[in-house]
């Protein structure tokens, strides 16, 4: 049993160490992406309401006056192409993945432009597994997860071990878990 609580604390140790920084990836990313419907944890969004008094009806010079209009609200190089979502509205996407909307009629506009937001983007990609190479990563990482959890047991001995307060958190960490399963599942 000496040997086994030994060995439980050097690869605990060593393995916590190892994956200090996806920990703080999975911690940080998991806490913007459960408070997803209360804010966009991967972009900002600016908006600029704007007038103008060009026509950006359907007709042959249409593009013309949208590059226009991209000049005085943002930049014509950003024009990525249009289309109309009804009778009376103009969307413009531009690169980045902003857009601006007009209402044709009245020559009303807003121009919204989605700006990444910096650790957050970073972790939130990495947090949906954009690869192969990264899935087999996390899935290590996920072993490593169960492999803290087994190797806890026998790290401590006596009451203050898993016979004693290390128990009773245990218990309490699944205990959690399965009430929250039995009420609101």
């Amino acid at each position: 049993m000496k040997q086994l609580r030994k060995w439980s604390r050097i690869l605990h140790r060593d393995i916590g160490y190892f994956f200090i920084g996806t920990t703080l990836i999975y911690g940080l990313s998991g806490i913007a992406l459960n408070h997803m419907s209360d804010w966009n944890p991967n972009y900002s969004v600016q908006i600029n309401n704007f007038t103008t008094a060009l026509d950006l009806s359907k007709t042959p010079i249409v593009k013309d006056n949208i590059l226009k209009l991209l000049d005085e609200v943002d930049d014509s190089k950003n024009y990525k192409k249009h289309y109309y979502p009804s009778s009376n509205q103009l969307k413009i996407f531009l690169k980045g993945g902003s857009s601006i909307m007009v209402n044709i009629r009245n020559g009303k506009g807003r121009a919204e432009y989605l700006k990444r937001r910096p650790v957050f983007y970073e972790v939130n990609y990495l947090h949906y597994n954009p690869n192969r190479i990264w899935t087999w990563f996390s899935d290590a990482f996920s072993a490593s997860l169960i492999l803290f959890a087994i190797t806890s047991f026998f790290m401590v001995k006596g009451k203050k071990g898993m016979i004693g307060r290390g128990g009773i958190y245990t218990a309490l960490g699944i205990l959690i878990p399965l009430l929250f399963l039995i009420f609101y599942m």
